[in-house]
């Protein structure tokens, strides 16, 4: 702990970002990069706790020893900041830039002052060691001659990759989509993660040695039983694509989609794709209703105001968050409060509606024309359920006219069917694929990892869910390991 009184001296600060008038105009990423003594000052911050809960399971999952890097970048020690950062995390410019921080949430200066900040200053030890030419490509001294096929490109995918690249295990990644990244690629605006961020990381595993296949869709043009006699292990890392859908009356009509139908078309056109007419989604001079008040929904409402809409509203079934941790949220729990997003702050009207249930959606040409909806209060528990039971509030019915509807509610477990039947992995209690410890599946030699086997979750859980999929490949293929345990992976 270099600054004793570092955290009584400066005050939190973050990225400002842009003026929302330019970063309208544009996909880039939100916020400027601040000059590098801020940095420092905020790694000052940091109090070396005797127990650093930033790093336990109620913060960061990946056990990030995130004081000692902390004082690194106070002391200028930039180069020892990225080697102790890279024992832990693989893609620390992706977790700067797009995770919650649950690491912020449970820091002890929290309790009584603003938390460290840390997520800020992991992306920048991060691009450090990009533009210092720190992060590099470094191949395995000798292989193993085992061959590891992992399925899906997404940060569990690449996260166990990298490891089993790492210890000279031949790694080829498929990807059904035409781009590697999963998610990374075509679940995140670019206007919060770049593309180019994930492709410089790409092209450094690409000359480590792994080999990235993509429009390589597995259960279709690739065959399962090719997949288990060509490779000596396998990794699931699909993730949870079965979006949350809305059974209500003009579910069906035209002008209805799910988010992720919509967000990955607008990474593919700066990609420079073509999407055919006939397929395009867009929110251009259109009154557009998004359904769902989290980051998807979020991303949606970001999406749409940069491509043109005219309005757009969002609805969420559930209460407003305090503006506070509630009583029964304590640190160092993630604190649930009400959040503003760099989308939210770009809306010119407040857009969210909380407590709103949609009831029926009609229509006009036969396109979805206009969205009934009714408010609603959260009463007693249902004695079934134990949850809160919904009830409208009477009188509170009203239409909103709409022409583009996004479907944002959330993702209930990977796509059945496809590659997990014909495989015949048991499936768990929430329909995700299921392994035991070590991360493998019910098929011997068939592993697991991320949002497919714990469910929807966030890119740093699914970066822990990878590390800890390649260690139990690699002890499974050569008795034993060197790879580190992920341990809070089980919490």
């Amino acid at each position: 702990m270099g600054a004793i009184k570092g955290f009584m001296e400066h005050g939190r600060e973050t990225p400002k970002g842009r003026d929302v008038k330019d970063r309208l105009k544009d996909w880039k990423e939100v916020y400027h990069v601040m000059p590098d003594i801020k940095y420092k000052d905020q790694g000052s911050r940091c109090m070396d706790c005797g127990v650093p809960f930033c790093q336990s399971n109620t913060g960061c999952p990946l056990g990030n020893m995130i004081p000692d890097w902390n004082d690194m970048v106070y002391r200028d020690r930039w180069e020892d900041a990225l080697a102790y950062m890279s024992k832990t995390n693989n893609f620390p410019e992706f977790t700067g830039r797009i995770c919650p921080a649950p690491c912020e949430g449970a820091c002890v200066l929290g309790i009584s002052e603003p938390a460290v900040t840390i997520r800020s200053i992991e992306e920048k030890i991060a691009e450090e060691g990009f533009e210092r030419g720190l992060i590099k490509p470094s191949p395995p001294l000798k292989r193993t001659g085992k061959k590891v096929a992992i399925v899906g490109s997404g940060p569990a995918g690449l996260a166990a990759a990298d490891q089993l690249n790492k210890v000279g295990h031949n790694v080829v990644v498929l990807e059904k989509d035409n781009r590697i990244g999963g998610l990374l690629m075509y679940g995140i605006p670019n206007f919060k993660l770049e593309k180019e961020i994930v492709q410089r990381r790409i092209d450094v595993m690409e000359k480590e040695g792994v080999e990235f296949r993509p429009n390589s869709h597995v259960g279709e043009n690739v065959k399962i039983e090719d997949l288990q006699n060509d490779y000596d292990a396998v990794i699931l890392c699909g993730g949870a694509q079965q979006p949350r859908d809305l059974p209500v009356e003009g579910r069906d009509l035209d002008g209805i989609h799910f988010a992720m139908s919509f967000l990955p078309q607008q990474t593919k056109r700066l990609q420079g794709d073509t999407i055919p007419e006939a397929e395009a989604i867009t929110a251009k001079d259109k009154n557009v209703l998004v359904i769902g008040g989290g980051d998807t929904g979020s991303d949606c409402l970001g999406t749409s105001l940069r491509q043109g809409a005219k309005r757009v509203d969002q609805f969420e079934l559930l209460p407003a968050p305090p503006e506070g941790r509630a009583e029964g949220n304590p640190w160092p729990n993630w604190p649930q409060i009400y959040r503003v997003s760099s989308s939210h702050e770009e809306a010119i009207d407040e857009v969210r509606d909380f407590c709103v249930m949609t009831k029926k959606f009609s229509e006009k040409d036969g396109k979805v024309h206009k969205v009934h909806a009714v408010k609603v209060e959260f009463g007693d528990p249902d004695p079934k359920t134990g949850r809160p039971q919904i009830v409208e509030v009477p009188g509170s019915e009203f239409e909103l006219q709409v022409d583009l509807v996004l479907l944002a509610m959330g993702f209930l477990g990977p796509i059945r069917g496809g590659m997990i039947e014909q495989l015949g992995v048991d499936l768990d209690g929430r329909g995700n694929v299921a392994c035991d410890g070590k991360k493998m599946t019910s098929v011997p030699g068939v592993f697991v990892a991320g949002d497919m086997t714990r469910g929807q979750s966030l890119v740093v859980w699914a970066i822990a869910e990878g590390r800890e999929a390649a260690r139990g490949v690699d002890e499974y293929l050569m008795g034993s390991t060197i790879l580190p345990h992920s341990e809070f992976l089980s919490v």
